[in-house]
């Protein structure tokens, strides 16, 4: 693909994302983060694909390894920090 036409889905989708985020009330941020972190998986198995690609430049493998790496260090402390969030509604004797 065109270089410009993957910058230009990649500025949309930030646009998108910070609109998005921007217009999630607190109340809903655990919920939302759980979902951000399925995504993120998604992201993961994509970058995995694009590193492994056997027809790949190897510029598309840096920037798909800096994406791996990202993505499981989003999606593991994602679950630890909704880990943590969640042990502040237990009762204290459980």
């Amino acid at each position: 693909m065109d270089f410009i036409y993957l910058l230009f889905i990649l500025a949309l989708s930030v646009f998108l994302g910070f609109v998005i985020i921007s217009r999630v009330p607190p109340l809903l941020h655990t919920p939302l983060m759980s979902e951000a972190n399925a995504i993120s998986g998604i992201t993961l198995i994509g970058s995995l694909i694009a590193a492994g690609s056997e027809n790949s430049s190897p510029f598309t493998v840096i920037l798909a390894t800096a994406a791996v790496a990202f993505t499981t260090y989003n999606v593991v402390g994602g679950y630890f920090i909704t880990e943590k969030m969640l042990k502040m509604f237990k009762k204290k004797g459980q």
